[in-house]
C-alpha cells in the first residue's frame, strides 16, 4: 500500500474541509445541480474521448496509485546472481524450480522461457513486448486521468456560465438570484477540488509508477538475457549494479 498517496489526498480534503467547516460551514457548499454538471460533464467528455471498455479499465489502473508492490533493485540483484550460479553449475533445467517459485512474475516468465530451451534473442523478444504492453496500459489510465483533470475545470467553468445566466433572468427576483449564484460559483470549485486533488495527482502517480515498473522489468531483463548467454556471474552482477546509484552499489573488496 502506498501511504504517501492515501496520506496526500486524505490531507488535501482534510485541509480544504477543515477550512471550510472553520467558516459557515458545509451546508452552503452543498449544491446537487452543480455536482451534476462537473460530475456528468466530466464522465460524458471522456466517453466521447474514449472507449467505454477502456473508461471502466481505469479502476484496475487507478489502484496502482494505491496498492503497487515494492522494488528494490539491490534485493533482486543477488537473486539474479545466484540463478546465474546455478545455471553455469547445473544447467538452465536447475531453474525450473526457481520458474514455478519466484516471487517476481517477470522473473518466473523468463526462466520458463529459459527453461523452454529458447535462445537470448527470442526471450529478449518476448520480455520486451510484455514491457511495451506494461508501458502502454499505464500511458492510457494516465491519459485517462489526465483528460478528466482537463475537462473537470473546463466543466466547472461551463457550470458558473449557467449560473451566471439564471442569474441575470432573476435579477427581479432577489429570493433566485443566489441559489444561481451559487450554481455558478459551486461548480468552478468543484471542478478545481477533482482536477487538483484527484485526478490530474493520480496521474502523475500513475506515470511514476510506470516508470519504476518498466526500469525493474528492464532490470531482470537484462539479468534474464546475461544468464541465457551463460554470462560470467560476476558480469553480470557488475552490469546489473550499474542500475543502481552509486550510494546503494556493493563495494568491490
Amino acid at each position: 500500500m502506498d501511504f504517501a498517496t492515501i496520506l496526500g489526498i486524505l490531507s488535501a480534503f482534510i485541509l480544504v474541509f477543515a477550512a471550510i467547516a472553520t467558516g459557515s460551514g458545509f451546508a452552503i457548499f452543498m449544491n446537487l445541480p452543480s455536482a451534476l454538471i462537473v460530475l456528468g460533464g466530466t464522465m460524458g467528455a471522456t466517453l466521447i474521448n474514449f472507449p467505454l471498455r477502456e473508461v471502466f479499465s481505469i479502476l484496475r489502473v487507478v489502484k496502482n496509485a494505491f496498492f503497487a508492490d515494492s522494488f528494490e533493485p539491490a534485493e533482486v540483484i543477488p537473486e539474479l546472481v545466484a540463478l546465474a550460479r546455478k545455471s553455469r553449475k547445473s544447467g538452465i533445467l536447475a531453474l525450473e524450480e526457481a520458474s514455478l517459485n519466484s516471487d517476481d512474475h517477470f522473473i518466473r516468465q523468463g526462466l520458463t522461457l529459459l527453461v523452454d530451451g529458447l535462445d537470448s534473442a527470442a526471450i529478449e523478444d518476448i520480455m520486451s513486448i510484455e514491457i511495451d504492453n506494461t508501458r502502454d496500459r499505464h500511458q492510457l489510465g494516465a491519459e485517462i486521468l489526465t483528460s478528466m483533470g482537463n475537462v473537470a475545470p473546463a466543466m466547472g467553468l461551463i457550470g458558473t456560465l449557467i449560473g451566471l445566466v439564471q442569474m441575470l433572468q432573476t435579477m427581479d427576483d432577489p429570493s433566485r438570484i443566489g441559489p444561481a449564484m451559487a450554481v455558478a460559483l459551486l461548480t468552478t470549485f468543484y471542478g478545481a477540488i477533482l482536477a487538483n486533488i484527484f485526478f490530474l495527482p493520480l496521474a502523475g502517480k500513475l506515470r511514476r509508477r510506470s516508470q519504476q515498473e518498466i526500469f525493474a522489468k528492464g532490470m531482470v531483463l537484462e539479468g534474464v538475457i546475461s544468464i541465457a548467454k551463460g554470462e560470467n556471474p560476476r558480469i553480470m552482477e557488475h552490469k546489473l549494479e550499474s542500475y543502481l546509484p552509486r550510494a546503494q552499489r556493493r563495494e568491490t573488496p
